[in-house]
């Protein structure tokens, strides 16, 4: 089962922070600058967040991930767009 995650992060080092955007575009779709909708399984999140924590100073930097619940029920229908919406992309394979 996927759920639907909304990423966020604030990234203080210019580098870390195209690091960051680079690697998330690998796992969900931009909705803002730092902000990402990711629809994962468990074991997607988890190498998410191992990826992510590899880039980041943990001192400085942080990311929040919010879990909205499954992708086939709720955590499809609670985003709402206002302005122009962003299209999703089209899903390739991801190899684990």
């Amino acid at each position: 089962m996927r759920n639907r995650y909304i990423v966020a992060y604030d990234i203080s080092d210019g580098k870390r922070l195209r690091r960051i955007f680079k690697k998330m575009h690998g796992f969900g779709d931009a909705l803002q600058y730092s902000v990402f909708a990711c629809d994962l399984s468990p074991k997607e999140r988890v190498i998410m967040e191992e990826a992510l924590t590899e880039i980041m100073n943990l001192k400085e930097d942080r990311v929040i991930i919010i879990d909205v619940g499954p992708v086939e029920g709720r955590g499809g229908e609670v985003m709402r767009t206002l302005g122009r919406q962003t299209k999703p992309r089209q899903r390739e394979a991801l190899v684990v």
